[in-house]
């Protein structure tokens, strides 16, 4: 992976942060796509401190232009984005009755969750069908096989399955070219982020003792690792799948 460049979206905290840190780690470049400013430059920083390559890009994936000027900095810095790692959303989703969702907030998950990572997709695609390899992993939920019982969520559920769809299409689209598209459904992760979020740490460590084949609570961190092997050659023959991280939960 020294000779890569691996591209997070989301990259400043919880999950994202686990990811760039991960690869940054095992000597690969690393570029932080990340609305929040403050919160990626201490990854930045984090990357830096320990010998890292990374460049943060603030950014926002619902807007075009943002991501393609994201693109154009990455570029011009590395060369060219050899990884995907999809995993930006829109934080600010609560639980709401299905009558209650207000048309801004479907259409703002919508935007974030699905067309951003449409964006950041078509943006890649070009320059890794030119090199002939690229890797794109897209973070979807365990809630999509497993909706979660009195905590309605069609909006961020819906959004989470068109995901699904998107990595079947492409990667039938991309295999040709040498790229791979894969999925992650998380399960009920403790990221420690700032977001609303009826599921509190103690319930947490609750379901994991009574639900999941393995018992603990799930970490960001525990999602780096599915997310290095998607991206290696050992997955290269791995494509179109949707990979539950989720201790072996039966519900979530």
């Amino acid at each position: 992976m020294t000779t890569k460049t691996c591209l997070v979206t989301g990259a400043g905290q919880g999950i994202g942060r686990a990811i760039a840190l991960h690869f940054a780690a095992r000597g690969a470049n690393v570029v932080l796509a990340e609305q929040k400013a403050e919160t990626g430059e201490a990854v930045a920083s984090e990357i830096a401190a320990a010998g890292g390559s990374a460049l943060l890009v603030e950014t926002d994936v619902a807007d075009p232009q943002s991501v393609r000027t994201m693109i154009t900095r990455a570029t011009a810095k590395f060369g060219r984005i050899d990884i995907l790692i999809s995993n930006a959303r829109w934080s600010g989703l609560a639980s709401t009755p299905v009558q209650d969702i207000t048309d801004a907030d479907w259409q703002r998950a919508m935007d974030v969750n699905v067309t951003g990572a449409f964006h950041c997709v078509r943006s890649v695609v070009p320059g890794m069908i030119e090199a002939g390899w690229g890797r794109i992993v897209i973070l979807s939920s365990s809630t999509v096989l497993s909706p979660p019982a009195r905590r309605p969520y069609v909006h961020y559920l819906s959004t989470k399955a068109a995901l699904i769809g998107m990595t079947r299409a492409l990667a039938v689209e991309l295999g040709a070219h040498g790229i791979t598209v894969n999925a992650i459904l998380p399960g009920s992760v403790e990221t420690g982020a700032d977001r609303p979020s009826p599921v509190t740490t103690e319930q947490r460590e609750q379901r994991a003792r009574e639900g999941q084949a393995i018992p603990r609570v799930l970490r960001p961190a525990d999602m780096a690792g599915a997310a290095w092997f998607l991206a290696s050659d050992e997955a290269a023959l791995i494509t179109g799948q949707s990979i539950a991280v989720n201790g072996g939960s039966q519900f979530n």
